[in-house]
C-alpha cells in the first residue's frame, strides 16, 4: 500500500541524513520491531533503557512511510469527545485514557530533550473552536467535563475569539501546553538515539514469512533469519495481516506546506488550530514560519484528487486568515486510519503469545503511540499495564 502521494514537506528539510545498514545475516534478540515509522522508534528508544536484546526491520527508510507525512500535532484531546467516550466506556476508563494522552505529551517532550539531532519539538498552544452554532452545546459539555476533570482549559466566546482570531467563530476551547513536533526527523533521531543505546536498526529489511512456535518466533529475510523471543508489530495502517481489528476504516487526508509567511497576523500565539465538524481542518505553523493545512479527509480510493483538494485548503487558509497572503509549497495525501470507538489498538495478540501490535489510528496517533510505547514496556517486562482492557484487538 502507498501511504502517501504527493511530495511531503519533512524529508526535504533532512536529504543528508546517514542511513542504516541492511540485514545481511541470521540473528536472535529478545524483542523484534517491525517496522521504522515513529511508533518503531519510540519503542527502540524505550527498550534501550533496558536489558533487552532490541532489533528494529524497517523495509524501505526509517521514517518513510505514514511518518514522513504526519503533520505533527500533538495534543491530549482525540477525535473522539471526552464525554462521547466517557459514555461508551465510563468516567473511569476514559478519564485515565485522556490522563494516559496528557502524560504522554510530557514523555515525548523528555525523549526530545535526549536526542542528538533536535526535531523542532515546540510547546504551543491549542484552539479547538465550534464549526457552526449547532455545536456549540456540545463543545460547552466538552470544556466542562475537561475542567471537572482535572483538565486545564479556557472557554472563549465569540467576542473572544475575534479578538484574537482573524477568523469568527461560536465558541471554542483553548488549551496550553500542547505540542508540534517535525515527525520525520523525530523518528530519525530516536533511531540514532536507540543505536547508540544498543539497539541494532536496519533498513531496506522486509519480512518475507514468519512462523510462530511455543517457545520462539521465526522470521525470513532475504539474507537471513531473525529469531526472537517478542515481536511488535509498528506498521501502522499498512497492516490488518493479523491483528483482525474491528471497524478499522482506512481513509485519505490532504495537507499542504505554504511557502514561507512575513507575519502571523490574526494568528494568536501561533497556536494549533482544529474544529468540530467532520472530516475537520487542522493547522499549525512551522519553525521555518510556514502554515501547515490539512482536511477534507474521504474513503480510501485509487482516483487522484490531490490537485484540486490542494486548491481547496488554501482557499481554507485564506478564507480563515485572509491578511496572511501565501501560495502552496508542498502537497500530499496520506493514508488515515480510524476506529469506531476513536481508540488506538494496543496489546498482544489474541491467539499468539508475544505477539504485539502498536496500531496508534486516529487523528492522535504520535500521542496514541507514546502512550503503545509505554504499555508494551510494561506488557513485555510485567505482563500487565492498566490500560490493556482498553486497548484492546478483541474489544
Amino acid at each position: 500500500m502507498d501511504l502517501h502521494y504527493g511530495k511531503p514537506f519533512w524529508p526535504t528539510l533532512h536529504q543528508d541524513q546517514t542511513g542504516f545498514p541492511k540485514l545481511t545475516t541470521s540473528i536472535s534478540c529478545d524483542v523484534l520491531i517491525i517496522g521504522g515509522g515513529f511508533a518503531g522508534t519510540m519503542m527502540a528508544r524505550m527498550l534501550s533503557d533496558y536489558q533487552l536484546k532490541t532489533v528494529l526491520l524497517e523495509k524501505d527508510e526509517i521514517g518513510s512511510g505514514s511518518t514522513a507525512a504526519n503533520t505533527g500535532l500533538l495534543q491530549f484531546s482525540n477525535d473522539e469527545f471526552l464525554i462521547d467516550l466517557i459514555e461508551k466506556i465510563g468516567v473511569e476508563k476514559a478519564v485515565y485514557f485522556y490522563k494516559l494522552c496528557l502524560k504522554a505529551l510530557d514523555e515525548l517532550d523528555k525523549y526530545h530533550s535526549y536526542l542528538p539531532t533536535p526535531a523542532d519539538f515546540q510547546r504551543v498552544d491549542s484552539f479547538y473552536f465550534a464549526s457552526s452554532d449547532r455545536h456549540a452545546k456540545k463543545l460547552k459539555n466538552e470544556f466542562e467535563a475537561l475542567r471537572k476533570y482535572g483538565f486545564s482549559a479556557d472557554w472563549l466566546d465569540q467576542r473572544a475569539i475575534e479578538g484574537l482570531y482573524s477568523f469568527s467563530a461560536p465558541c471554542g476551547i483553548y488549551t496550553k501546553n500542547e505540542a508540534q513536533v517535525d515527525p520525520y526527523q523525530f523518528a530519525r533521531s530516536l533511531a540514532m538515539n536507540s543505536q547508540e543505546l544498543g539497539a541494532d536498526l536496519y533498513e531496506h529489511t522486509e519480512v518475507l514469512s514468519h512462523r510462530f512456535t511455543d517457545d520462539m518466533l521465526h522470521f525470513e529475510t532475504e539474507h537471513g533469519e531473525i529469531t526472537a523471543k517478542h515481536v511488535i508489530y509498528a506498521t501502522g495502517y499498512a497492516t490488518q495481516e493479523f491483528a483482525k481489528t474491528k471497524g478499522a476504516l482506512l481513509e485519505r487526508t490532504y495537507t499542504i506546506a505554504t511557502e514561507p509567511v512575513e507575519n502571523f497576523d490574526g494568528w494568536h500565539n501561533r497556536s494549533l488550530i482544529w474544529e468540530t465538524n467532520r472530516p475537520y481542518f487542522y493547522l499549525r505553523t512551522t519553525a521555518d514560519h510556514r502554515i501547515l493545512i490539512g482536511g477534507l479527509d474521504k474513503a480510501l480510493t485509487k482516483e487522484d484528487l490531490l490537485p484540486s483538494y490542494s486548491k481547496k485548503l488554501l482557499e481554507k487558509l485564506h478564507s480563515m486568515f485572509p491578511t496572511i497572503q501565501t501560495s502552496s509549497a508542498y502537497e500530499w495525501s496520506s493514508v488515515f486510519a480510524s476506529s469506531k470507538d476513536g481508540l488506538p489498538f494496543i496489546g498482544q495478540h489474541p491467539k499468539y503469545n508475544g505477539v504485539y501490535f502498536m496500531l496508534g489510528y486516529g487523528g492522535n496517533g504520535t500521542v496514541y503511540n507514546m502512550v503503545a510505547a509505554e504499555m508494551l514496556k510494561d506488557l513485555i517486562l510485567y505482563r500487565y499495564h492498566p490500560a490493556m482492557a482498553i486497548t484492546s484487538l478483541k474489544r
